[in-house]
């Protein structure tokens, strides 16, 4: 799906030297935001940004500080685990 917007061109190059910087920009945006708020996975940003790796991709999603909610529940349940899997060794 190709998507179209207008940006009066004096911002426009504010916010990039070309169009496909701001085409690029624009897409990174939505992406961002779109995890943000757990529309699509860590894969789909990959996908859609067609980065290289897991790797490329989560140093991309910590550089716009993208990052799931991760609670104290959270955490208490990990450490949970993590000790039933050590003590069943």
């Amino acid at each position: 799906m190709q998507i179209t917007i207008e940006i009066p061109d004096d911002i426009a190059h504010q916010l990039a030297n070309t169009p496909d910087q701001l085409s690029r920009r624009a897409l990174e945006s939505l992406v961002v935001e779109a995890y943000r708020h757990r529309q699509i996975s860590t894969a789909q940003v990959q996908r859609l940004l067609n980065l290289s790796s897991r790797l490329a991709t989560d140093a991309f999603l910590k550089t716009y500080e993208a990052y799931l909610p991760y609670t104290v529940a959270d955490l208490e349940q990990d450490l949970q685990a993590i000790d039933q899997a050590i003590t069943q060794q």
